[in-house]
């Protein structure tokens, strides 16, 4: 059975309630349940923090034992050399993936220190890009 982890980043938390113009209003909670039922054959593990240690420890702790790591490291992604740099230190693949389309955003929100380590990514298709991302894995 494959192992996937979806890390959610700073904010997300606050998905359902923070900006449903743009994030919607489901819980990332209530989203997590409807993809365990479309992939009952993944063994699906969820993890969220707002602390960038937290996301670099839990993708060092998954990163030789899992198949695939689904990262939306919200704002971090335009940040972080250090997570850039926890994903390349491990094996296992990552797919990035936002909510919104970063590039219709504000202009910093256009750089990812993310994309260049990761198998793919994928903007802009609201929660459907996690969905999107476990099927790559397959």
């Amino acid at each position: 059975m494959k192992k996937i982890l979806i890390i959610n980043g700073p904010n997300l938390n606050l998905l359902g309630k923070r900006e449903p113009e743009i994030y919607g209003s489901q819980t990332f909670e209530e989203y997590f349940q409807s993809l365990q039922a479309i992939f009952p054959d993944i063994e699906l593990h969820y993890f969220q923090s707002n602390h960038e240690g937290a996301l670099i420890d839990k993708i060092h702790e998954v990163g030789f034992s899992f198949d695939g790591i689904v990262l939306n490291a919200g704002a971090y992604t335009h940040t972080s050399v250090a997570i850039a740099d926890a994903l390349s230190g491990v094996k296992t693949p990552a797919i990035e993936v936002h909510i919104s389309n970063v590039h219709a955003r504000e202009a910093f929100r256009h750089h990812s220190y993310l994309s260049s380590r990761c198998k793919g990514v994928i903007v802009g298709l609201g929660l459907k890009g996690y969905e999107l991302a476990i099927k790559a894995f397959l």
